[in-house]
């Protein structure tokens, strides 16, 4: 058979044809990826200038608390703090930098607000700022207004094209960092000289330090006495906890797993003491009740020997309950003294365990005899609230420390159950919390 000549033309015609449509294909993709890319690198852009804004402002407010004498305005500063942190973590969790570990930059902008409301607070009370108080906020306006220098450097090497997101992003498994990352890098290891603060607050140095009370003095036990307690604790043979890592931080110790994880059990090194497990199976429709489960948890911390613990709260979710236990000391509930346990309302298994929270409290208290009645205690109770019972309760403050506290159940006008903590010694308001009871738990809000 023989091709034409017309033919020939057609058969040489369609590859170029193909590959003339491949080739405005793969143009029309490369214009919508360079596209998508610069929208990218213009959100990034964006977000840089808003960190190294919020900075600014940072540095602005806290250069005011210097000269602000009165707790009122301290605290209108401490709120501008707070709003221009969290600007600043947002505009840092947009940018390509999750790799990196700033735990320093994020410590600063969690401290930050933190620290000046404990002082507006003292303020407020009629005590004055002692002068290293003072030279705290001097140091953190330093620190600030050195990161947002760095930023805005950092920002205009970016528009000058010496630094791209391209790289920070296309370079993230290579052996050399990326070029935008490397200064994020540098401003973080400049921390040396950055303040200790010890103040009343969640992000205060002495609670970040923290060491567990209940390991700290005791003996180190060996990893294969640990897989032994892992095993009794998950009630399975010691052979199925296949996979063995060690956990550092505050509370070192070992964690086992059997080999698909879905099964993982961490043991304190000092001590040997179950500090967290979990058992990732799918749970049925629920087959007990939810006194039935109570009392499993109850029966599980009484196998594990952590007597003299008390129900405060439960939660039932995807098919399991999970209970909140506080030590009780003599009848005062000792809510830093915490345990949760996870029952399955299918069968009753325990899925889940933390002590963490005991395991870093949990020590011998003694109580002051100075205490206020609790009729004095009561007085402090909105008259809004009407109140139902009373208890003698130990309840943690901001700042990682304790207070002995009158609790009030009470009531509103719309039904509503509040409980209210009234300081035992000074009979001051010192906690008022929601409760929400349904169907499905009782919580505290």
């Amino acid at each position: 058979m023989r091709l034409s000549k017309h033919g020939f033309i057609r058969l040489c015609t369609i590859p170029l044809a193909a590959i003339a449509a491949l080739s405005v294909k793969n143009a029309i993709l490369t214009k919508r990826a360079e596209t998508a890319q610069r929208a990218v690198n213009n959100s990034y852009s964006a977000a840089m200038e808003e960190l190294a804004a919020s900075c600014d402002d940072l540095t602005n407010v806290l250069e005011k608390q210097l000269y602000a004498g009165s707790g009122q305005v301290q605290q209108s500063l401490a709120v501008d703090l707070y709003k221009e942190a969290a600007a600043a973590k947002a505009a840092l969790a947009r940018l390509p930098v999750s790799r990196l570990d700033l735990e320093n930059t994020n410590k600063f902008l969690s401290q930050v607000g933190n620290y000046s409301l404990s002082l507006s607070k003292k303020l407020q009370k009629g005590v004055e700022l002692t002068k290293a108080e003072y030279s705290n906020i001097s140091r953190l306006c330093e620190f600030s207004k050195t990161i947002s220098d760095r930023l805005w450097e950092l920002e205009g090497e970016i528009a000058g094209g010496e630094l791209t997101f391209e790289q920070a992003e296309g370079m993230m498994t290579d052996e050399e960092p990326p070029h935008v990352t490397e200064g994020f890098t540098d401003f973080e290891g400049g921390f040396d000289d950055y303040p200790k603060l010890i103040y009343d607050g969640p992000f205060s140095d002495n609670i970040m330090e923290q060491q567990p009370r209940m390991t700290e003095n005791e003996k180190e036990v060996s990893r294969d006495r640990a897989l032994q307690r892992a095993a009794m604790a998950l009630d399975i043979s010691p052979s199925e906890l296949s996979q063995v890592s060690e956990v550092g931080g505050k509370m070192p110790g070992w964690r086992f797993s059997d080999k698909d994880g879905g099964v993982f059990c961490e043991v304190t090194r000092n001590g040997g003491y179950i500090s967290y497990f979990l058992n990732m199976r799918f749970t049925e429709p629920a087959g007990i009740s939810k006194d039935a489960a109570l009392k499993k948890a109850e029966d599980y911390l009484d196998y594990l020997g952590i007597l003299s613990m008390e129900v405060t709260y439960y939660e039932i979710q995807d098919g399991a309950m999970t209970v909140n236990f506080c030590y009780s000391d003599l009848g005062k509930r000792v809510y830093p003294d915490l345990v949760k346990v996870t029952v399955a309302m299918d069968n009753g298994d325990i899925l889940g365990y933390d002590a963490r929270g005991f395991l870093t409290n949990h020590h011998k208290r003694e109580y002051s005899d100075k205490i206020c009645s609790v009729l004095r205690a009561k007085q402090a109770v909105s008259p809004r609230l009407t109140v139902l019972s009373d208890r003698m309760a130990v309840i943690p403050t901001d700042g990682g420390n304790e207070v002995l506290c009158y609790e009030y159940t009470c009531k509103a006008g719309s039904g509503r159950k509040v409980l209210v903590y009234i300081n035992a010694r000074t009979a001051e308001e010192e906690e008022v919390l929601l409760l929400e009871e349904n169907e499905n738990g009782t919580l505290t809000v």
